[in-house]
């Protein structure tokens, strides 16, 4: 395989798992922990990667691992849907119109988005955990490499590890907010969706947890 090839690998892990040790990466992508380094050096120098604090959670002696992450240039790396066209685009139809007719556009995206989603998610009576599945799919195909994951509390987490509009919702966060609501009106009244990890603010991805309303 060529060397980068190997970088690339690093690069798309580093998406969609988030930071990692070099041992975490020669262990998921087969190769040794000298290869991990190197290539990591490498992707340092590119300032495509650079160096985490470790989470001090679970050790309790010795050195802590050095844990990796993308930087904004790695992040940069995969497809953001031609961000400067859009936001040239928004901010030529906020001037034209004024900001509450811009307002009225988003709330008409988002009634579009949640009648597609609507129309392509599984019914109410599916388990949750199938229909965020589901979700992630359609996501996926959106560009936002998206996976969900169950939990020991039965919470579902959906998590997007790619944004294809994050330089627009860094110009207009309004579009954050309304994908909040889609999500909310898509998965139906039976379910509660908050936000806990976001891009915006400086995570590596963005993460919500879904979960069952309890009923009275």
């Amino acid at each position: 395989m060529e060397t980068s090839d190997r970088r690339d690998r690093v690069l798309h892990l580093l998406k969609t798992r988030g930071p990692a040790s070099a041992s975490d990466l020669a262990r998921r992508l087969d190769m040794t922990r000298m290869g991990a380094r190197q290539h990591l050096a490498r992707l340092e120098e590119d300032g495509l990667v650079r160096e985490q604090p470790p989470s001090s959670e679970g050790r309790t002696i010795g050195r802590p691992a050095k844990v990796w992450c993308l930087t904004k240039d790695g992040h940069g790396r995969f497809p953001t849907g031609y961000a400067e066209l859009a936001v040239e685009l928004i901010a030529n139809v906020r001037d034209s119109v004024g900001a509450e007719a811009f307002a009225t556009l988003l709330a008409l995206r988002t009634e579009r988005a949640v009648a597609d989603y609507r129309a392509r998610l599984p019914g109410n009576s599916t388990p949750l955990a199938r229909r965020v599945a589901a979700l992630a799919r359609l996501r996926t195909q959106e560009g936002y490499m998206a996976q969900s994951r169950t939990q020991r509390d039965g919470s579902v987490l959906l998590i997007e590890n790619h944004c294809p509009i994050c330089v627009a919702a860094e110009m207009c966060q309004s579009l954050c907010a309304s994908e909040l609501d889609v999500f909310r009106a898509s998965l139906g009244k039976g379910v509660e969706v908050s936000r806990e990890e976001h891009l915006l603010d400086g995570a590596s991805r963005c993460v919500y947890r879904v979960i069952a309303k309890r009923s009275d």
